[in-house]
């Protein structure tokens, strides 16, 4: 079953940010544009690159209303403990969500259970708390903030602009399609 368009289900958690533990629930995801940003595990390979790369593009993020929330199945005091040992993770000023629990990972169906481990999955809820992308890479595939942005920007405008839809490779100012019966076969 595709999570499109469902709601975030209920989670308590604990989260680390800007050297404060904090609570965080699917409330929080609601009233403005959230990315729930998936990755397998703190000390790696592929995830600091990640989750720096959102790092450098947070400001970007924040300009469109949108706060991310990493999630790995590590718990808050090791998401400390790296942001305090790794010049990469160091930069993270977005919310790194511990999931030792695995309730998040469940909800969002990206458990490798066998490993204890999530997927990379990336989750764009809009301020309903609807999930409006969803993005599951192997564990191997490195995601890009950038890809991310012009995602996140066509969906907040499909949501803004009901009836019209981006193409592909749309980005912010170019024309969208409105479909009617007049564009069958004509694109």
């Amino acid at each position: 079953m595709s999570l499109i368009n469902t709601e975030v289900k209920p989670f308590k958690t604990t989260a680390f940010q800007n050297g404060q533990f904090i609570e965080v629930t699917e409330a929080d995801l609601k009233g403005k544009w959230s990315v729930v940003f998936f990755y397998p595990a703190d000390f790696t390979f592929v995830c600091p690159t990640e989750l720096g790369d959102l790092a450098d593009n947070y400001a970007e993020f924040k300009k469109l209303g949108v706060e991310i929330y990493s999630v790995s199945t590590d718990t808050h005091f090791t998401h400390k403990a790296w942001h305090d040992s790794s010049d990469e993770i160091k930069k993270i000023e977005y919310v790194m969500v511990g999931d030792a629990n695995w309730t998040l990972a469940k909800n969002f169906d990206v458990l490798i259970e066998s490993a204890g481990l999530a997927d990379r999955g990336t989750f764009v809820i809009d301020p309903e708390g609807k999930i409006q992308i969803v993005e599951i890479n192997a564990g191997g595939i490195g995601r890009d903030a950038q890809e991310l942005l012009r995602k996140v920007k066509a969906a907040q405008y499909v949501h803004a602009h009901p009836g019209e839809v981006c193409p592909a490779k749309w980005k912010e100012g170019d024309a969208t399609l409105a479909p009617s019966i007049d564009l069958v076969g004509k694109i």
